[in-house]
């Protein structure tokens, strides 16, 4: 079984067992974790597409590790002003492990 869900504004397909690095989640390593903005269920039963979301559908979670990106760097110039720019971005991340699938009734 897979699932296709939403946090952080972007979107995962996911399936049991499944690590993976989303935007920042409030926790310490071990929490569990429920996503519940669960766009499509696939399995086989054959594919539940949800309008938006499936109902009752959720995804439970476990948080791994909270961690940080590789660093971007920013680098702005302005032509012939002897004006430069340069600083860094690291993005927090959280790793989370799906532990399970749950269809909704």
């Amino acid at each position: 079984m897979f699932a296709v869900i939403k946090t952080g504004g972007k979107q995962y397909t996911v399936a049991a067992n499944d690590e993976l690095e989303v935007e920042l989640l409030t926790g310490e390593a071990g929490d569990k974790v429920t996503f519940g903005e669960v766009l499509l269920l696939g399995g086989e039963n054959g594919v539940t597409v949800g309008a938006p979301f499936v109902a009752g559908a959720s995804v439970a979670a476990e948080i791994v590790d909270q961690t940080r990106t590789r660093k971007i760097l920013v680098f702005k110039k302005r032509r012939r002003q002897n004006s430069k720019r340069s600083r860094g971005h690291r993005q927090h991340q959280t790793v989370v492990r799906i532990t399970e699938i749950v269809a909704g009734a």
